[in-house]
């Protein structure tokens, strides 16, 4: 069974009920017409995957209907029919914007093979047409999500430096979504249709960062067995992002600072300077200026920081976490084709005290393991992660609190059994192996009031 709709422009009523019945015997929807009136008609109101039409339609050449099958709908492909010997026509019809061309009488058996290509080429424009348009929204500014007054603010900033060329430096924590902000603000600048090129400096030694960004020359070390264009060639014309600046060796730090202020630089083996149009959008989890970094050139940070954008936390837009959490359980709820409606009362809670170090990536994380792992229509706090449900290990509140005095510990572990229990007295005490009027004293003592149980 064949799928597409083709529409069939002929005049002659007898070629016109002979080809429908063909193609309709074989799977095909045929939309008939008995004239380019009626088939402008029909173009403007169905989804037509292809156009038969003859050539010789009564006061008109279909030559000159191409273009204006085309104009109606662009995916479309044409295919023209001509008279017995007007094999011209059929060559003219490729050179004004046709698929092929068929001659009546003699082409019926390339009809059906040349209908399934022409259609499967359709089909195939249409689809990498809705992928480039879902990249395209996918980073814009409206698909960055939260309506916080901090994230708000950091999109105002961005917004308003992405129509100029000037570089941008964000700041922020791991996971806060940096790469997503650099794109967005490369979308929508001028310079949206050249190329976006990504790099994390931490990933490569010297050597290769060096390689990576600028290029070699052939020759110039060993394995350099032939030239190589670097990033800053690819993204000419465009957007060159660099994240984890902070990580970058200090040589190269040198060679970046003269491309931002010069637009050249010279390849790795090359004594010839090249040129470059780019825009230089920066990130880091570090603090670049401060007075004891000595691994960061300040006059390199102060050329990378013309305009500074510091991108939230998700500790500090904790109203964002529902509004992310339900767009990752509806994105992984459609990749694992399961139908998740929503999350339970208690999950969502959970989610709100944990005090994401990872952020939005580790957020995104949890909800895609949460959908993997749940059996039912709602993410419930069984498939959280122990860590969410019951805070960091003891191991890590250590750390941090640089508390080591027994008290210490005691107090955590009895704020943790009870998150275990409900705030269920009885049954905390019995795990705990203690009475009921001992938790009572601890509790007073270590000032753990119900709320926080």
């Amino acid at each position: 069974m064949q799928e597409g709709t083709i529409l069939l422009v002929e005049d002659d009523a007898d070629c016109r009920l002979l080809y429908s019945k063909t193609m309709q015997a074989e799977g095909f929807e045929v939309i008939l017409a008995e004239s380019s009136q009626k088939a402008f008609k029909l173009l403007k109101e169905r989804d037509i995957d292809l156009v038969l039409s003859d050539v010789n339609l009564a006061h008109i050449n279909g030559l000159e209907l191409i273009g204006r099958y085309k104009e109606l709908n662009p995916f479309a492909e044409v295919i023209m029919l001509t008279a017995y010997g007007s094999v011209k026509d059929g060559v003219q019809a490729i050179k004004t914007g046709a698929y092929d061309y068929l001659i009546k009488g003699e082409d019926n058996k390339r009809l059906l093979p040349m209908l399934q290509r022409a259609i499967d080429k359709v089909r195939l424009h249409k689809r990498l047409h809705r992928l480039e348009q879902q990249v395209g929204q996918h980073y814009t500014f409206q698909e960055v999500i939260g309506k916080s007054e901090p994230l708000q603010q950091a999109i105002s900033m961005a917004r308003q430096v992405a129509g100029t060329n000037a570089t941008v430096l964000l700041l922020g924590e791991t996971g806060t979504g940096k790469e997503i902000f650099a794109r967005a603000i490369h979308a929508a600048s001028t310079r949206a249709k050249a190329a976006f090129v990504a790099l994390n400096c931490s990933a490569f030694g010297k050597e290769l960062l060096e390689s990576e960004l600028f290029g070699h020359k052939a020759g110039s070390f060993t394995g350099a067995t032939h030239d190589k264009k670097g990033l800053f060639e690819e993204a000419h014309g465009g957007t060159l992002f660099l994240d984890e600046i902070g990580e970058m060796p200090l040589e190269l730090q040198a060679k970046l600072l003269r491309v931002l202020e010069t637009s050249t630089f010279i390849k790795v083996g090359d004594t010839k300077t090249s040129r470059v149009d780019v825009r230089i959008i920066a990130a880091t989890n570090k603090k670049l200026a401060n007075a004891h970094n000595a691994q960061f050139r300040p006059d390199l940070y102060y050329r990378l920081s013309v305009f500074e954008i510091n991108l939230p936390p998700l500790r500090e837009r904790k109203e964002d976490i529902p509004l992310l959490a339900r767009a990752f359980m509806a994105h992984f709820g459609q990749i694992t084709q399961k139908k998740i409606v929503g999350m339970s009362r208690e999950f969502e809670e959970q989610l709100m005290r944990y005090p994401w170090k990872g952020n939005i990536r580790e957020l995104r994380n949890v909800i895609e393991r949460a959908v993997i792992l749940t059996d039912g229509s709602l993410l419930d706090e069984a498939v959280l992660p122990y860590e969410v449900k019951f805070g960091p290990s003891l191991e890590e509140q250590l750390q941090e609190s640089n508390q080591f005095d027994l008290a210490f510990v005691e107090r955590t572990h009895i704020q943790r059994v009870l998150k275990l229990t409900r705030g269920n007295k009885a049954k905390t005490a019995r795990m705990l192996n203690i009475g009921l009027s001992t938790l009572y004293r601890k509790l007073s003592e270590y000032n753990l009031q119900e709320a926080e149980a």
